[in-house]
This record gives C-alpha cells, sequence and structure tokens, in this order.
C-alpha cells in the first residue's frame, strides 16, 4: 500500500451531518454492510485517508509506471475526485492509500468498503450495480476489429467470406453471431490463445480482422513493428461505459462524486485528459502512443453526463 499526501489549510466539519446518517441506516433497520457504505465520508474524514483501488495492468486506464507508481486515465481522474473530497470536508490534509485490486476481488473490496473509488477500466452493468454504484462514465468502450491497411475491409459487410479471429473466453464475435452476422456473410471464426496471438494472426495473414474491443486494438496496433500497417475499423457492435465504482448506498458521497465528475466534464478537463492519454506521448509507458480519437459515442455522452445506461 502507497501513501501520497494532499495538504491545504482548513477545518473538518462532517462529523455530525454523517453520524446522524449512520443512526438514521441504523434506526430503520438496515444492515451493518449499508450503514458501512453510509459513512464514507465519516471514515475518510477521521482517517484523513481515502482508498484508491488500481489496475496493476489496464493501460491507458491504470497501470504501474517505471517505478511501481499508480498512473493513467482514471488515475488522474480519481485524484481530482479525492482532491474535491478533501475540500467538502475541510480537511488540511488527506492521505491517498493505494490498493491493488483484480478483476475477481474489486466488487468484494467495494461492496465491503475497503476501497473508497475503484479507478480502472470497468464496465457499468446492471448486474454489478446490484452490489455497487457508478458515477458518470469516463470513457466509451466498443467492439470492433484491427485490419489491415492494404486490405479493402473497412466494415462488418466487408467480411463476407474472411476469416475473423478473436481470442478465446472472450465474447467478441459472439456479438456478431447475435446479429446474424457470421452465418450470413460465411465468416470463418478463428480463435487465439490470447490477444497477442490473435493478433499476430492478422499480420501474419492468417485472419483478415481481429474482432474486440477497441481500446485493446488500439494499444495492440501502437506497439506493432509498423503501426501504420494497421486500422481499427467497423461500426461499433456493443457500447461498454467504463465508471469509477463506488460503494452502494451512500447518496452523500456518491453525490460529491457526481458532482466532481460533472465539473470535470463541463470545464473540459475531460477532454485535457483524454488528450494526456489517447492521442499524446505517454512517458510512463515508453512515450508510446494510442492515437486513438475520441469515439462519436463518447463525445456524445459527455454533453449530457449522467450515470444512467442501458445495460
Amino acid at each position: 500500500m502507497a501513501i501520497r499526501e494532499i495538504n491545504k489549510n482548513g477545518t473538518a466539519a462532517w462529523r455530525r451531518t454523517t453520524s446522524l446518517s449512520v443512526a438514521l441506516a441504523l434506526s430503520l433497520g438496515l444492515s451493518a454492510a449499508a450503514a458501512q457504505a453510509e459513512d464514507a465520508l465519516a471514515r475518510i474524514r477521521d482517517s484523513k485517508t481515502i482508498t484508491i483501488g488500481y489496475r496493476e495492468a489496464s493501460f491507458p486506464f491504470s497501470f504501474l509506471d517505471q517505478d511501481k507508481k499508480p498512473v493513467g486515465y482514471t488515475i488522474d481522474l480519481c485524484l481530482k475526485i479525492a482532491d474535491a473530497v478533501k475540500q467538502q470536508l475541510k480537511l488540511p490534509q488527506l492521505n491517498i492509500a493505494y490498493v491493488p485490486v483484480t478483476s475477481s476481488n474489486r466488487l468484494d473490496l467495494i461492496a465491503g468498503g475497503k476501497v473508497d473509488l475503484e479507478c480502472g477500466s470497468t464496465t457499468n452493468n446492471a448486474e454489478r450495480r446490484k452490489r455497487v454504484d457508478f458515477t458518470i462514465a469516463h470513457f466509451m468502450a466498443s467492439t470492433r476489429m484491427i485490419v489491415r491497411t492494404s486490405d479493402t475491409i473497412k466494415n462488418w459487410p466487408d467480411l463476407r467470406n474472411k476469416k475473423v479471429v478473436t481470442t478465446k473466453g472472450t465474447t467478441s464475435v459472439k456479438s456478431l453471431d447475435d446479429r446474424g452476422q457470421v452465418r450470413a456473410l460465411n465468416m470463418t471464426v478463428l480463435e487465439g490463445r490470447d490477444h497477442n496471438e490473435s493478433f499476430k494472426m492478422v499480420e501474419d495473414k492468417a485472419a483478415d480482422a481481429f474482432v474486440m474491443d477497441d481500446v485493446l486494438l488500439y494499444g495492440l496496433k501502437a506497439t506493432a513493428k509498423d503501426p501504420a500497417a494497421y486500422a481499427v475499423v467497423g461500426d461499433p457492435l456493443t457500447t461498454e461505459p467504463y465508471a469509477i465504482m463506488l460503494p452502494k448506498g451512500d447518496p452523500a458521497y456518491k453525490g460529491l462524486v457526481d458532482r466532481e465528475m460533472g465539473r470535470i466534464i463541463h470545464d473540459g478537463e475531460i477532454q485535457k485528459l483524454y488528450t494526456k492519454w489517447f492521442l499524446s506521448a505517454i512517458p510512463a509507458k515508453n512515450n508510446l502512443t494510442l492515437n486513438m480519437p475520441m469515439s462519436y459515442l463518447f463525445r456524445e455522452s459527455l454533453r449530457f453526463p449522467s450515470d444512467h445506461v442501458g445495460n
């Protein structure tokens, strides 16, 4: 666990409000877990610490740099949220505790009150909302495909009689199959053991397209020997709204986080962060550049920021 300090003059001011909130929760017979969730601001104020859950290799959202320090697009957003919490609580100092999380334990850590903000690349969906809350989406991932620029493939109908690869255990090609595209276009579906092998099949011309989340495809393109030889194309088949997870059932804490995310969007700060992590050289990743333009879906979502999604 790593600790970072944020200092500013001021005094604490939320003890009585949050204590009353917990007392009311208990009087209504809510569970201990719910009461703990509703005490997030008091817990942060009393410990002078906010706990950020990070992913070790979710580039460029949340990953470790050469010094093993958590960095990334979502980490930057969470640091802004942490500063807003410090300002709201009028704390002279707020420590930030970084805790590594994985795809298998992230929901448990948030639901159990062990982590205050999960800052990675987690999709906001109905199943997860049963256990946790989400703030406004900070990214929209889509299922698309990477192809060789020397080919004429621009969209899904161009895959007629082509070989399409996906990574074993993923559901990307299922999106095509659900729309009847695999059979209608007479595609041959291949599987790679991992993403690198799937992309290599496109490089070696063993497959004509690799179907996967677009942000992953842009990462593979950026690390290829000749990035200009490949293009990410195709209308989005699915939309995955990535959002920061919060403990469920804490309206005061969630309201504060939502307001700060709204401010970041309305003030144009999110566009600056997007440029930093998706369009510019990234020193923390050996100056790798994703060159991933902001998608139309994400750009439109920023016009009307909301934590409500359809899935």
